[in-house]
C-alpha cells in the first residue's frame, strides 16, 4: 500500500507500508545494485525511543553508522544484506555515497521549489529522499562532490553562501523507511523506478538547485 502527502504533483511522496527493513535493504541491493549497510536502531528506554548507540543526546537517533568501519561493511550482495539484517532486523538502512551515486543535499523548501522547476524543464531525475530533519537529497552520478563547487561558481554563486552540500566518498545517506527517532521516517520524494535507473549528472540539476537555495536564503 502507498500513501502520498498532499501537494503539487512534483511533491507527491509515496510512503510504503508493510515492508520490513530487511526486505527493503535486500531490494535496494538486488534491484538497484546499491551498496547497503545496517546502522543504529531505536530502543524503547523508559517509554522513550533512544538510539542503540547509548547517547541520550544522539543528534541522529537510530540513523547513523553503528561502527567506525562501516565503509568496509557495506555490501551490494542481497545475500549478505539479508544475513546482516537478520542479525538486527530493526537496524536503519544506510547507503554509502561516492560509489554508485553521490547525493546533493538541500533544505526541504528549496528542494520542493527545485522539483517543481525541474518538472517544468522536463529534466530526468534520479531518486530523491526527504528526511525528517527537513532535507532533500538528490541522487546523481558519482563525482558530483568534485564538480559542484566549480559549477556553482559558474552560475555566479559561492558554495559557502548556499545551504547546498554534496555527499560523496566517505559519506552516506539514510534510506526509506529508516526512522530518525521520534521525528519520523525518511521518505521518497521521487522513488526509485525503472525509468530513473540511469542517474543524471550533477551538471544537469545544479542550476535549479542552486537557484532554489538562493531563493531560500
Amino acid at each position: 500500500m502507498e500513501e502520498t502527502i498532499a501537494g503539487t504533483e512534483a511533491a507527491q511522496i509515496p510512503k510504503q507500508r508493510g515492508e520490513s527493513l530487511l526486505e527493503t535493504a535486500v531490494r535496494y541491493a538486488e534491484e538497484r545494485h546499491w551498496d547497503v549497510f545496517p546502522g543504529t536502531w531505536l530502543e524503547a528506554v523508559d517509554g522513550a525511543q533512544r538510539c542503540s548507540c547509548g547517547d541520550a543526546a544522539c543528534p541522529a537517533p537510530g540513523s547513523h553508522p553503528a561502527r567506525p568501519d562501516w565503509a568496509t561493511q557495506a555490501t551490494g550482495s542481497a545475500t549478505v544484506a539479508r544475513r546482516m539484517w537478520q542479525k538486527q532486523p530493526t537496524a536503519s538502512i544506510l547507503l554509502p555515497t561516492g560509489r554508485t551515486f553521490d547525493a546533493i543535499s538541500v533544505p526541504e523548501t528549496a528542494g520542493f521549489l527545485a522539483l517543481a522547476r525541474m518538472e517544468r524543464m522536463e529534466l530526468t531525475l534520479g531518486p530523491v529522499t526527504l528526511t525528517p530533519d527537513r532535507r532533500m537529497e538528490f541522487f546523481v552520478l558519482p563525482g558530483a562532490s568534485v564538480k559542484v563547487p566549480d559549477l556553482v561558481r559558474k552560475l555566479g554563486w559561492s558554495l559557502a553562501s548556499l545551504d547546498l552540500t554534496v555527499l560523496g566518498e566517505g559519506a552516506y545517506v539514510a534510506a526509506p523507511p529508516t526512522r530518525f527517532g521520534s521525528r519520523g521516517a525518511v521518505q521518497w520524494a521521487c522513488r526509485p523506478t525503472p525509468a530513473n535507473r540511469w542517474l543524471p549528472d550533477a551538471e544537469e540539476l545544479i542550476s535549479p538547485l542552486a537557484y532554489a537555495c538562493g531563493r531560500d536564503r
